[in-house]
This record gives structure tokens, C-alpha cells and sequence, in this order.
């Protein structure tokens, strides 16, 4: 899930009726592990102790599948793609005008293109990665087609769809399952950078 998420979003990712995410949410906000938020970012957020038995259950059912060498392969996997996607994320964002740095206005199809050339590349790496993930755990079958959808998206030429947060946007798909992967694994995203170096969810 992104940080925020209205109860229809749940209940799309989870398959519960709409009914039945609202009562688990509801069920959730008493026990102190999500908590609803107003205005224009508004629905469910975790809590810090949500996260962190979130986390612990993800654990729990990683080792009780015995399928923990299967996701950390994957997850290393994902690590060697991460870097060339990270690129393509700027690339998509910025551009070089006489030596300095400016939003890419999209007026250049050649110059998207190869990125996104680039980007299908990538899109058949992380999908072989999720298809091994899903075989491990089921739960981790639905990011093939929210990244599908996004590229979709991409070839319809709605730029959006790459790097644009607060939708389901191919970078905020990749950073979800970032995420997930690292909570699967009980590993804190920190230790796989040096001090001060760029991350997705800088991007």
C-alpha cells in the first residue's frame, strides 16, 4: 500500500468487500495500528506499532512458508535492477540544457521513447522477479498487473504514469514493493545504501 489509503483502495488490494475493509479498519483504529486522516490526503495510515506488527507478521509467514531463501533471491535480484530504474526515473524527470538540470517538458518523443525502450527492459526483469515472488507467496501477485497497467498507461503516452506520486504510478509500484520486500525480509532499507545516497522515494 502507499502511506495513505481510503477503504476502497484496501478493499481493491486485499479482494475484501467494501463492507468488510471498512469493519477491519475500524477493527484496526481500536487496536491502535491504523489511524484515519481528513483533507486532501485523506484515508488510513499505520501507526508505528501497525508498522511494526505488520512487519512482524510478514516475518512470521515468510518462515512458516520456509520460503525465505526463495524471497531473499528475489530480493537480490531487485537490488541489481534498482539502480538502472532509479536512472530512468531521472532521466524521465529532468533534462541537460546547456549544462544545467530542468524538468523534462515531454516535448521530445525520440528522447522519451529511448527512456521508455529503457524502462521495457526493466519491466520484463521485475516481472520474472514478481513471478518468482508470487510462486513463493501468493500475496505478491498483485504488482504484475499494477506495473502492467502503468506501462499500459506509458504507451497511451500519459507521462504521468512513470514517476507521478499519489497515483499508481510504475514508480510507485517499484517503491511499494521495495518496501514489501524489505519488510518481508525484516531488513531496514538503510543498510543497503551509504550515508547520504539516493533512494526511490527520493527521486
Amino acid at each position: 500500500m502507499t502511506s495513505v489509503a481510503t477503504a476502497d483502495q484496501v478493499s481493491g488490494r486485499t479482494e475484501l468487500a467494501p463492507r468488510d475493509a471498512s469493519a477491519v479498519l475500524a477493527e484496526l483504529a481500536e487496536r491502535g495500528f491504523v489511524t484515519e486522516q481528513t483533507g486532501r490526503l485523506a484515508g488510513w495510515s499505520l501507526t508505528a506499532s501497525g508498522r511494526a506488527e505488520g512487519e512482524r507478521l510478514l516475518v512470521a509467514e515468510l518462515d512458516a512458508a520456509g520460503e525465505r531463501p526463495a524471497v531473499d533471491a528475489a530480493y537480490r535480484r531487485f537490488l541489481e535492477v534498482n539502480p538502472t530504474f532509479l536512472q530512468l526515473c531521472t532521466q524521465w524527470q529532468l533534462v541537460e540544457l546547456d549544462g544545467v538540470s530542468t524538468l523534462n517538458d515531454h516535448q521530445d518523443p525520440a528522447r522519451d521513447a529511448a527512456v521508455l525502450d529503457r524502462l521495457a527492459e526493466v519491466h520484463d526483469v521485475v516481472l520474472r522477479i514478481g513471478d518468482d515472488l508470487t510462486t513463493a507467496l501468493d500475496r505478491f501477485r498483485g504488482y504484475r498487473p499494477r506495473f502492467e497497467f502503468a506501462m499500459s498507461r506509458l504507451a497511451a503516452n500519459d507521462v504521468d504514469w512513470f514517476t507521478k506520486p499519489l497515483i499508481d504510478s510504475y514508480h510507485s509500484v517499484w517503491f511499494e514493493l521495495h518496501e514489501d520486500l524489505l519488510a518481508t525480509l525484516g531488513r531496514d532499507r538503510t543498510s543497503e545504501h551509504p550515508a547520504g545516497a539516493r533512494t526511490e522515494g527520493q527521486s
